[in-house]
Parts: structure tokens; sequence; C-alpha cells
């Protein structure tokens, strides 16, 4: 093999909190090649370090900063409400270190993360959601101007590890990737139980009306992600004129559920913006 042909290096990743999606993350890097022993991750609950060394085997810590000491990239993956104390600790070795920044925490500002960490660092903010545990996630990334076109593909792939991702422009956007796919999976539950209820209202059995809603919710979603069609375009192919399908859209349609939804996103939206003014 010649030194051309030669994969480049895996990046050194740091985690800063080893919870939920830092394990999915953590899951799918090392699924994809990425070296285990390329990984650290700190991580206050005991518990939640050995399951991930044990199911892994990347090294973890108690302590943030020695788990960034040698890595290039470190990922923030704790609570939005604490993530200005663990920057503002990092900061000196953030000076030192350069890394990229990849932060997951809902409603923090590149801005915001960069003046933490001591100012003019690279930092690619992103917000995967829940199916990303699954390997079926939808993540936006936002980069600030200090990211390289280098750092920008490795943040793509890491979070490529766990589905699909959409770079947004304007970081204002942001708040509105949170409110649709950020939050979107749990209007989705919310959608299910609905349907399932309405089943058994009419009659049917519990277990059968939670299974045809699921398989109904899964085919549908299947649909609109292989046909390579619209929305509206599959909607009115499965909606005969006069029939059942068309009666239960305009009692839909009827009773505002396009301004319901609207007015769903634009509350979370606005909840997001809330939470970066709060937590500055």
């Amino acid at each position: 093999m010649t030194s051309s042909d030669a994969r480049p290096a895996s990046p050194r990743i740091a985690f800063i909190g080893g919870g939920n999606m830092a394990r999915s993350l953590i899951g799918g890097l090392v699924a994809r090649g990425q070296a285990a022993d390329t990984i650290q991750v700190s991580e206050p609950a005991e518990a939640l370090r050995e399951a991930l060394a044990r199911d892994f085997g990347v090294r973890t810590h108690t302590d943030n900063a020695q788990a960034g000491a040698e890595a290039t990239i470190w990922v923030f993956a704790v609570k939005p409400q604490v993530l200005k104390s663990v920057c503002e600790a990092l900061a000196p070795l953030a000076q030192e270190r350069r890394p990229l920044i990849v932060s997951i925490a809902a409603g923090i500002t590149g801005a915001q993360l960069s003046r933490w960490l001591g100012g003019g660092v690279a930092v690619v903010r992103t917000m995967p959601n829940t199916p990303a545990l699954l390997g079926a996630g939808a993540t936006g990334l936002y980069a600030n101007a200090e990211v390289s076109p280098a750092q920008r593909d490795q943040a793509d792939a890491l979070l490529q590890a766990t589905g699909l991702t959409v770079w947004i422009d304007s970081e204002a956007q942001m708040d509105a990737v949170t409110a649709l796919s950020g939050s979107g999976p749990a209007y989705i539950f919310l959608l299910a139980e609905a349907m399932q209820a309405a089943g058994q209202a009419q009659g049917l059995p519990e277990d059968a009306a939670r299974r045809l809603a699921l398989q109904t919710i899964f085919g549908a979603a299947r649909m609109l992600t292989e046909s390579g069609e619209p929305a509206d375009v599959l909607r009115q192919r499965v909606t005969s004129p006069g029939g059942t399908t068309q009666a239960a859209l305009e009692s839909f349609e009827a009773g505002g559920f396009r301004q319901l939804v609207d007015t769903a996103i634009a509350a979370a939206t606005r909840r997001g913006r809330e939470l970066s003014a709060a937590n500055d």
C-alpha cells in the first residue's frame, strides 16, 4: 500500500459527558471503524463510565481536562444549564489546545461557547434527535467562522455516525431545527398515542390498535423517505374522492391541524431562544 492509499488517521475525540447521546455517537463511530483508543470520555456517573469502557473499549475519566488533554475534537454532551461552568473550567486548556468544539446542547450559541472557552475557538453547534440512538437520527449543524473545511468534514463524519446531517448557513435558524427535528420525535409519539386511543374508542382491542398505529407510522415514514415523492403528492395519492381518508383529512383541516403544528413549532423555537438567553 502506498502512502497515498493509506486511510487518514482517526482524530482524537473527547466526549465531555457520557449520557445517551454521547453513547450513541461513540457506538456509531466505533461501528464505522474509529479506533476505541482514540476516544476518551469524562463522566461523573460511575455506572455510565463503566458501561462505556466495557461496551466500546474507550478510556473514561471523572475529570474533563484529562479527557480533553490530547484530543483534537471536544464533544460537549452535557446539559445546557451546566455548560457555561464546564466551558469556563476548560478555557485555559481550550486556548492551549485549540480543539474543534462540537456541541449538542440545545439553545446554546456558538458565540456563547467560544466566549466561555476564552474566544477565537472553532465551534460546530449541532442538534441531533433521539432516533440517533438507533442510527436513524437527523442532525442540523452550524459552523462558526473559525471552523476550517477539514474540521467541518470531521464534524459531519462524527454526526453521520448516527444518521442524516443537514448544514444550516445561519445560526439563527438552529432554534427552528431544534423545534422541527430535535423535538420532532415527541410529536410523532403524541400522534401515535392519539391514533391508538382513537382506534380503541372505535372498538379495537388495545394491542391491535397499538400495533396498527405504530406500523402505519413506520410504513408511512418509509414511503416518505424511500419513494422520492413529496408529502403532498403521497397524501393526494392515497386520498380517494369521497372516501374514508378524505373524510378524516377534512376533519383535520377543519380542526386547524396545520395551524396547530405551526403554533407548536413556533413555541418550541421561541423556547430555544429563551434557553440561550437564560444560560448566557
